[in-house]
């Protein structure tokens, strides 16, 4: 490379003088041309060495190889005109010679690494066959649409593009790498595809290239599809490539989670690194859903220590390996404890000093805790008092407690054991408001995640695997729904926004509350994920309806009616003015509870729970909850 750059360099400044004289080259001395040639190649020399041209590869030379073709001829110039003119005072050098041959070097050097690019990549191939390839609709003249046209291009790419389907109007009717933008994502595309059917260009793939398409919209293409026989797919999204490196452009299958899609919301990732890095960092429940989440979203902050608490030893061995494996370098340590262990976690606390606690241990399931109340009550309250109280009495800086739609009017014993932690958090909030030093706690609430332990998505994944049916409750229930990843990254952006306020004017025992959009209704869930995997609702496999569970709703609610709402700067994150209860009256109504529960009391304890959480009472049967 280095040898062919040198030649193209000596036969270029020759050809640049023809170019500049004509025919009335042939007047200058042999002996000022050989000078002049052999000075200006020395030159180059230099300077592409220096340069470092040759770490690039040809067969995948582009934009910044041309750059850096054009940074090294600038450099050659700037050093041989003053050469040349301390030798020969610039005598007999035509002034425009500069610039011609700056270009025509720039070609010579250029053309053959572009050249060779374009014949590895089969382009110059005029036997290419395209009628191999699939013929493909993208949708989303986007970023991740224009490296799909360059990468199907080559004479490897399995699509053949049609044309591109946007999201904006503005762009209809331009072109990206020769292919045209041939209508809006809101246009009856129907129609399109028939024209195109007609012309006999039918597509049989519909690509979604788009990151931020909204799932109503990925939910209307995936009915237009169906009913058209044309698959439809997506590109992972951009994020989604480890350290940045595409080395194969697949497509994908339509997940459930592209149907949820909501446009990403502006995150302070800047405010989440300063919030976390260079401190230590305990999450309880590490190794669930929502904790091993946040484990590996904390990890990547760089934290100085991470604190991985789990009650079950396999769980807490998973995330831990996967911290490894992730961050080999981060300091870390795998606590087996349960947060209903006073003392063990009060000694954890004091022991290691974290920073920042994350308290995401609960029993989350809700058939399960109507089934078995004192345990509820003993993880849920009393393990969330128990890691309050350790923060407070050994000076942790924050702690985030994770809370549910489900607190919000409890009909449940998991509801209302989690309003109970709510409120008892919120109590020593505002206890601590005005304190020049104190634990500030920060509450966030939010609805299912998709693919949680005991989520309905892996129960509908597993009796479709069975050939169903699919059991949905009730015809009419509905749910929230956000993807794990989402919920996580905006905890931590709560966080973010709490931690500002510490030094501010602030009462305390505010809530945070994620935007979970609108909500689902679950038999629509469970025909999607039959659609998705390629069968017919109703009549490849079937629906049961199955009655609603004790404690079970037909709708969630995200705020109480007391709750007042207040804006903040983050889209998709909302505050609830707080609902507070005197901290020492709540410590003597939950010693009582926490003492039936632990008798095994299941009538005392549910009494006592009605009490500290009345909206709990006011939703139940005469009967109570069924066990």
């Amino acid at each position: 490379m280095f040898i062919h750059d040198v030649v193209m360099t000596a036969l270029s400044f020759v050809l640049s003088l023809y170019l500049r004289l004509g025919d009335e080259w042939y007047k200058l001395s042999y002996s000022w041309i050989i000078f002049n040639t052999v000075l200006f190649t020395l030159c180059a020399a230099v300077v592409f060495r220096f340069m470092g041209l040759y770490r690039g590869l040809w067969r995948y030379a582009s934009l910044n190889d041309l750059i850096a073709i054009t940074k090294a001829v600038v450099l050659i110039m700037v050093v041989y005109l003053p050469l040349t003119f301390v030798v020969t005072r610039l005598q007999d050098v035509p002034r425009s010679l500069v610039v011609i041959e700056g270009l025509v070097l720039a070609v010579m050097i250029g053309a053959p690494r572009f050249g060779y690019r374009l014949f590895k990549d089969g382009r110059l191939d005029l036997r290419r066959n395209n009628a191999q390839k699939i013929p493909t609709l993208l949708i989303g003249a986007s970023d991740g649409a224009e490296m799909f046209v360059r990468a199907m291009d080559s004479v490897t790419g399995t699509y053949r593009v049609l044309g591109i389907i946007e999201t904006e109007s503005a762009r209809v009717g331009y072109r990206m790498h020769g292919i045209d933008v041939v209508g809006h994502v809101d246009d009856d595309l129907k129609a399109l595809i028939d024209r195109m059917s007609d012309d006999g260009e039918r597509p049989q793939r519909l690509v979604i290239t788009s990151d931020d398409l909204s799932g109503d919209r990925v939910r209307a293409l995936l009915d237009l599809s169906e009913s058209l026989g044309i698959v439809l797919s997506r590109l992972p999204k951009l994020t989604e490539f480890k350290n940045g490196a595409v080395d194969r452009l697949e497509v994908r299958p339509i997940a459930i989670e592209d149907l949820l899609n909501r446009p990403q919301a502006a995150l302070d990732r800047f405010g989440m690194r300063a919030l976390v890095e260079g401190r230590t960092v305990l999450v309880t429940g590490a190794g669930g859903s929502i904790g091993s989440e946040l484990v590996r979203q904390i990890a990547d902050f760089g934290p100085k220590r991470l604190l991985l608490l789990d009650n079950s030893e396999y769980q807490l061995y998973l995330i831990d390996m996967d911290v490894a494996e992730r961050h080999p370098t981060l300091a870390r340590t795998p606590l087996l404890a349960d947060v209903r262990d006073r003392a063990k976690i009060d000694g954890i606390i004091a022991r290691e000093r974290p920073d920042l606690v994350f308290h995401a241990a609960a029993l989350k399931h809700v058939p399960m805790v109507e089934l078995h109340p004192t345990e509820g009550v003993m993880t849920n309250a009393g393990g969330t008092r128990n890691v309050a109280d350790a923060c407070r009495a050994h000076g942790v800086r924050a702690m985030v407690m994770i809370s549910t739609d489900k607190a919000v009017n409890p009909s449940n014993v998991m509801g209302a054991t989690k309003r109970l932690a709510e409120s008892y958090c919120q109590a020593l909030d505002v206890l601590g408001a005005h304190g020049a030093a104190h634990t500030r706690y920060v509450t966030v609430r939010f609805g299912n995640v998709l693919g949680s332990t005991g989520s309905v998505v892996p129960l509908f994944q597993r009796q479709l695997a069975k050939g169903g049916p699919l059991t949905v409750t009730h015809p009419d229930v509905e749910r929230y729904f956000m993807t794990i990843k989402e919920a996580v990254e905006l905890v931590l952006q709560a966080s973010v926004l709490r931690s500002r306020e510490i030094d501010g004017e602030d009462a305390g025992g505010r809530l945070f509350v994620l935007d979970m959009g609108k909500p689902v209704r679950i038999q629509d869930l469970a025909r999607q994920m039959v659609r998705l995997a390629g069968l017919r609702p109703g009549v490849d496999v079937h629906i049961a309806f199955t009655g609603l569970r004790p404690g079970e709703k037909l709708t969630e609610e995200l705020f109480h009616s007391a709750e007042d709402l207040v804006p903040t700067s983050v889209a998709g994150i909302q505050l609830a003015s707080p609902r507070t209860t005197d901290h020492a009256e709540l410590v003597r109504g939950m010693d009582a509870l926490l003492a039936s529960a632990a008798r095994g009391d299941v009538d005392q304890t549910l009494s006592g729970l009605r009490g500290l959480v009345p909206e709990y009472g006011s939703n139940l049967s005469t009967t109570g909850p069924s066990r």
